[in-house]
């Protein structure tokens, strides 16, 4: 059993750590500032207090508990506070802006078979729904 995997080359410490350097530094490259600033940091206070509303208005807290939301206390769903600290949108999408917006607009879309529901959001309202949550650190 052993004899059918092929000998890997021996490489020298030499030849690996620059290789091995490489490899962070693009890692690293990947990474957004969304890691280390705010997820929404460009959003005006107006657009998220909008956000916060149109949460209300679309009884989004019927399902999730949101941080300063009104009535914003289901159990449904999974509580939203912290939300801007998430690194997947309902354990498959990567959190960032332009996929919650998607997620809010239409989440089976992204996520099919989700119980999210669609609720006939606008992008536009879902731009701002999406600024608040991922104020939410």
């Amino acid at each position: 059993m052993v004899a059918a995997i092929p000998a890997l080359p021996s490489l020298s410490y030499r030849a690996v750590c620059p290789f091995a350097l490489l490899v962070l530094a693009l890692l690293s490259g990947g990474c957004t500032s969304r890691e280390s600033g705010p997820a929404f940091d460009h959003a005006s206070s107006v657009q998220l207090e909008r956000g916060r509303l149109l949460l209300a208005q679309y009884q989004c807290g019927s399902c999730h508990t949101i941080p300063d939301v009104q009535a914003a206390r289901g159990r449904t769903g999974p509580a939203l506070a912290a939300f801007g600290r998430r690194s997947y949108i309902a354990g498959h999408v990567p959190n960032g802006p332009d996929h919650l917006v998607r997620w809010i607009v239409a989440p089976a879309a992204l996520v099919p078979g989700t119980l999210m529901p669609a609720m006939g959001v606008s992008p536009e309202d879902a731009r701002d729904m999406a600024a608040y949550l991922l104020a939410l650190e």
